[in-house]
């Protein structure tokens, strides 16, 4: 079955879905340990929230993450589904 095929059916999206959002929130909390690690240990939220999401930044942060998250899934659903 091709991919084109694949992506018709309900159980490649739930499967994607099931793939894809724990891979997201999985990236997002290793990024932020690995961009603001000491801000988080000492609680210092807002040092935090002004370094990754200010000015604009949650759009940058964010993106990729959803990008590669989206390619991700459907990389693994589509090589797990037969």
């Amino acid at each position: 079955m091709t991919f084109l095929e694949k992506i018709k059916e309900p159980l490649f999206w739930s499967s994607f879905m099931k793939v894809t959002i724990p891979f997201f929130v999985m990236v997002v909390l290793i990024s932020l340990v690995m961009n603001s690690a000491s801000d988080i240990f000492s609680g210092n939220f807002s040092n935090v929230s002004e370094i990754n999401f200010g000015q604009g930044k949650w759009v940058s942060f964010f993106g990729i993450k959803i990008v590669i998250s989206v390619v991700y899934g459907c990389y693994i659903t589509n090589k797990n589904m037969k």
